[in-house]
This record gives structure tokens, sequence and C-alpha cells, in this order.
């Protein structure tokens, strides 16, 4: 299939990426000259303007776009909105909020413009392990598009299926499901990221403690000087509490087992606040999810150990840079 990407940074151009070596043909646009220029020269065919990409494209044009949520999606949103035509895509691929998925499907819907969210996980690693797709939208557009997700998803690969299930036809599996209507993709991202906080912040929690095992304030006897590299590496075999997350913890503590690097400030990208808001307005006690949430803001004025494992594996999966403490 021909795609045209908008937003050539660090997830879009690695879809690209994926995307060229599945046999699909993708234009990429980006605001940066040097980010189009890059694709270029790697096969892929370069649009300097929003108008040139779409002129590219070849009837009914898809448009993914993959730049930051909030402001920069919506203008982009909105401008696709003037340039497309009835029977065009636009597919959100970024972290947007999924009310603002619902208005915007709304919109261009009226055009006759079809409109689907994608919750993309996978991070910096993507373009090797694939990407977890959680789509939401019209069921014809998106069966439009099974190519692209198919080839952007990680497959079946060698992850057994749960035992007891019998779905051939089901997607989950290799790594990419419907998950409904507008909005319904990016509502499913919201409350993984949401999980994602907790479990960072439980396997945070649990290294701190055992790096302070051999604190002065503990009774003679009872002091343990523990290498805590190494237990992660441990953890990562046969353990229940091993997961990808985990992995990357073992990564970042064979780097660098004090985290020098790192001060501790965790940033958070929306999707964790949006989780604990929808908690609200259920009526779903949501502790631990919460919990998390404000450790990270509470990371922002005294950052500890457990706050740089935080810091640490966020970088590992998606390429977070710290920012400063003011």
């Amino acid at each position: 299939m021909q795609l045209g990407m908008v937003g050539l940074g660090k997830m879009g151009a690695n879809m690209v990426r994926r995307l060229m070596a599945g046999g699909h043909q993708c234009v990429g646009f980006d605001v940066n000259k040097a980010g189009v220029d890059a694709l270029v020269a790697e096969g892929a065919q370069g649009a300097y303007t929003l108008e040139e990409l779409v002129g590219t494209l070849q009837p009914p044009r898809v448009v993914w776009c993959m730049v930051p949520a909030g402001e920069l999606t919506e203008k982009t949103v909105t401008a696709l909105d003037e340039l497309l035509q009835a029977g065009d895509t636009v597919v959100d691929g970024g972290n947007s909020f999924y009310k603002d998925d619902v208005r915007r499907s709304r919109a261009l819907a009226a055009k006759g413009i079809h409109y689907i969210d994608v919750g993309t996980s996978g991070g910096i690693w993507g373009v090797e392990r694939g990407y977890c797709l959680m789509i939401g939208g019209p069921g014809e557009a998106v069966n439009r598009l099974k190519p692209i997700f198919k080839t952007l998803a990680p497959g079946k690969g060698d992850i057994a299926p749960t035992p007891g299930r019998n779905k051939p036809d089901a997607t989950a599996e290799h790594g990419y499901l419907h998950c409904g209507p507008a909005g319904a993709g990016h509502f499913v991202k919201m409350i993984h990221n949401g999980i994602e906080y907790g479990m960072m912040m439980a396997y945070a929690e649990g290294f701190d403690i055992m790096r302070h095992a051999n604190g002065e304030q503990l009774p003679d006897g009872f002091r343990y000087d523990l290498d805590v590299g190494e237990i992660a590496e441990l953890w990562r075999r046969g353990s229940v509490v091993e997961s990808w997350l985990l992995d990357l913890t073992a990564i970042a503590l064979l780097e660098d087992p004090e985290l020098s690097e790192f001060s501790g400030y965790v940033d958070d990208s929306g999707e964790g606040r949006w989780t604990v808001n929808a908690a609200i307005e259920e009526a779903v006690p949501a502790h631990v999810l919460t919990a998390a949430l404000f450790a990270r803001f509470r990371s922002r004025q005294q950052g500890t150990f457990s706050d740089k494992i935080v810091s640490a594996m966020r970088k590992q999966f998606g390429g977070h840079l710290e920012k400063k403490k003011t």
C-alpha cells in the first residue's frame, strides 16, 4: 500500500522504515528538512510541504500523523481536513486524548474523510520488534488498512496463544486489534500507559528497597549488600515478575549501576493523568495508578534511586531524556 507519514521523529521515521521493509510505498514529510532527506536516501519518497505530500499520494489517500499530541496534532488534522477528499483516511498514531478523537472523527466525517486513532506501543525498539497497535475508528476504513497494521505489528512470533484460546481469525495474536469506534484505540492506549506507570513504580520501589538493605539504621545480622543489577538479571529468568520493563531495567543497571546520569526527574506525557480522570468519571478505584502518577510529581521535587530507575526505563524504551530540575 501507499502511505504518507507526517512526522519523521524517533517513531515516525522508524515506522516508515518498517513499512518499506514490508514492501509498502511511503511518502514522508517533516518540518525538519534533514529528516525528510535522510529517509529519501533510504528509499522513501520525500515531501517538503503538507500540500506536496497530499498531492503525491494516490486516492484514496492514507495520511498517518506521528506528531506530538495536542496543538501540533490539532493543527495537522485541521490542515489535512482542508486538503483531503471524501474517501481519504487520516490516522493519528500519537498519544492523543480519546475525546479529541471523537470530535475530530465527527468533523472529518462531514466531508466523507475517515479518521482512525491508533494507540502505538513499542517506542524506539519498534522498528525491529514491531509495534503493538490499539485501533479505533470505522470498521470499513480499518479493514482497508489491515496490510499496514499487519506490517507494523510484531506478528505471532514465538509467543504461544493463551491455553484454550481458539480464535483463528483474531488479530490480537499478531499484535494489532480494532478496539472499537472513534477514540477506542487511544482510550485503550491511555489505560495501557496508566498501567505502565504502576508497573514501573513497583519495580522502582522494590529495587530502591534492595539498594538500601545495608543501611546503618538496620541492626547487625540484618544487613545485605545486594547487587541489584545481578538480581535484575536473575529475575529475567523464570521469575513471575519477568517482563520487557525488567529487561530494560537490567540493561540500564548494567550500563550504569549507580544510574549516575539520571537526576530522578520523571516526566509524564499525559496518559497517566487521563487514566486517573477516567477512573474518577467511572467511579472505579485506581489506587496504584493514582499513586504512581503522584510519585512522578513528587520526583520533580526530590529524586530518589527509585525515581532514577523509572527515568532509566523511560529512556530505554522510548528514548525519553530527563528534563532539568528547576
